[in-house]
């Protein structure tokens, strides 16, 4: 950041003076205050008083930060930033009855809402069907209920698939799920090439946090390439992968966990979708990203700055992509679930602004902002549209989509950027002594990382050496008085009949055919996506759909960890 011509030297000796005429005199006449975890961000890295140009004396400008549009990207991937296009608000919803959350979808849509983004409740999640024994009691809590292609169907009701993007974040089922949401939209003659939208299905951080896992890791890796190279030949505008740091982060990662973690995930798909014999510039230009937006706000922007560059540098100089976009990193935030508190949940929409700014300023592609009234239940519509309204009044409002990064720059948000790119390569290193991320997985190893993160932050909070406002500090007794979101109690009864229905209208010797045709098709090496698409369109159902896979692959059983 310096030149040669001695400037460096002039710098530490204005720095030097002001140390000794002005900040020693102050510290004398009123020393900082104290403060039990220090100086430090959420995640407990140290911060300096004052950040200067020393601070990135071997930064360079160009290559290391450059211009927006220009690798590596470090500034964001469009040139104009959001001068020219808005991020995508995406608002997460789904619960009880596929009739409910389309309902909901409408809603958020004429409220200006412009992507959808689907929660499947837990059953959906782990492959089963509403009536099995084993999920019992948990019907569309947790998001919508999908068993069937009847249920998908009246869940996008009424909704321009070919002109709505639609993400879905289910995982060990996904590629089902997804076959369920093509074959809807074939039904109303919305070709497959046509649908623009993304699938979590990312099973790596499933084992590492969230553990809504089905299958053994290798089964389900299988399962991840087979959809990565079906949308590569046939859904151009499909995402076929959203890889999660959202989740490791909500599970306690620090934010250098998170991005060390989920750039790891990303990279373990690429290598693996390369061994199938994929050329990288077929598939990487349409792997995205999905982050999590906790409290620490330079920490956070400087976490998405960090992605970018350091995702750029490994598929360009360590995987020879030669697509430009193949450099890009591509995300979606959501602000951080696990930052909301039950007690005072109005607090929550200054928490969720101050996230969903991060988030923009960092250079989101699109967003979800977390309603106030998550602590305690799924959104009521009012809430929800709180939390949309929070991100159309910083896109309107704020001025900070008038210049594109717009802390870009700065000594200290430069330096943080440095920081997290330092560290994150570090875990790359450590994690390749384990064996690479799948191996770090089996043995454990990544999750008791996180749960030591975990661990420490919440004793930093039950100690009270960091603050929670309403939860340790300022808290009230006062009675929460909020509504809550009511679902229909009718609601289960309703999607039992349906899904009894199907099975009882549906022609079952094509489905008895389909199930057969899968399970061959799972024994061999064939790409699951044509015969899982065969099944779905005969109505078969979730259930029976990952009953067969579960006979070829097994269930995953995770390792203790000690």
């Amino acid at each position: 950041m310096f030149d040669q011509n001695g400037h460096r030297k002039e710098f530490e000796a204005a720095y030097q003076r002001w140390e000794r005429d002005v900040l020693e005199p102050a510290l004398r006449r009123a020393p900082e205050q104290e403060r039990n975890a220090g100086f430090t961000t959420i995640s407990g890295q140290p911060i300096k008083r004052l950040y200067t140009p020393l601070d990135l004396a071997d930064t360079d400008p160009i290559n290391d930060i450059g211009f927006p549009g220009q690798f590596p990207f470090t500034r964001g991937i469009h040139p104009t930033g959001y001068r020219g296009k808005l991020w995508t608000m995406r608002m997460f919803a789904g619960f009880g009855t596929a009739e409910e959350t389309n309902a909901r979808f409408r809603y958020l849509l004429s409220q200006g809402q412009t992507g959808l983004s689907v929660a499947f409740d837990m059953p959906t999640l782990y492959g089963r069907d509403t009536d099995h024994p084993l999920v019992e009691g948990e019907f569309g809590k947790c998001g919508v209920a999908v068993s069937s292609l009847a249920d998908m169907e009246i869940l996008f009701d009424g909704i321009p698939l070919d002109q709505v993007t639609t993400s879905m974040t289910i995982n060990s089922p996904a590629i089902v799920i997804w076959a369920m949401y093509i074959a809807a939209a074939e039904k109303r003659g919305i070709p497959m090439e046509r649908l623009g939208g993304t699938i979590q299905n990312d099973i790596l951080k499933e084992y590492a946090a969230q553990n809504e896992y089905i299958f053994p890791i290798e089964p389900s890796m299988r399962l991840v390439v087979d959809t990565i190279e079906f949308a590569a030949r046939h859904m151009p505008k499909w995402n076929p992968i959203s890889v999660s740091g959202y989740h490791i982060r909500e599970a306690g990662a620090t934010a250098v966990q998170e991005l060390a973690f989920t750039l790891a995930d990303g990279l373990a798909y690429v290598k693996a979708c390369l061994k199938r014999g994929l050329d990288i510039d077929s598939f990487a230009p349409r792997i995205s990203f999905f982050f999590n937006a906790h409290n620490d706000f330079f920490e956070e922007i400087a976490k998405y700055r960090a992605a970018r560059r350091i995702w750029a540098r490994q598929m360009r100089d360590v995987f020879g992509a030669k697509n430009p976009r193949s450099w890009w990193l591509r995300f979606h935030t959501q602000t951080a679930g696990v930052s909301l508190t039950a007690q005072q949940p109005e607090i929550n929409i200054v928490r969720v602004a101050i996230q969903a700014l991060a988030a923009v300023l960092g250079g989101t592609q699109s967003l979800h902002t977390d309603a106030m009234d998550e602590a305690l239940a799924l959104p009521s519509e009012k809430a929800a549209t709180i939390a949309l309204r929070t991100q159309q009044i910083i896109a309107e409002e704020s001025g900070v989509i008038n210049t594109v990064d717009p802390l870009g720059g700065s000594y200290f948000v430069e330096a943080l950027t440095n920081e997290m790119e330092r560290q994150c390569l570090e875990y790359f290193r450590r994690i390749e002594e384990q064996g690479g991320m799948e191996a770090a997985l089996e043995k454990g190893w990544i999750q008791r990382e996180i749960a030591e993160a975990a661990y420490r932050f919440q004793r930093e909070v039950d100690d009270g050496q960091r603050g929670i406002v309403g939860v340790n500090k300022y808290v009230e007794e006062a009675p929460i008085e909020i509504p809550i979101l009511e679902m229909d109690p009718e609601g289960e009864r309703r999607h039992l009949e349906r899904l009894n229905r199907v099975r009882r209208e549906r022609d079952n010797e094509r489905v008895r055919e389909t199930l057969a045709a899968l399970r061959a098709a799972a024994q061999g090496d064939q790409n699951l996506m044509y015969p899982v698409l065969d099944c779905v369109r005969a109505y078969a159902t979730l259930g029976e759909i990952c009953d067969v896979l579960r006979e070829v692959f097994g269930v995953y059983r995770e390792a203790t960890v000690i």
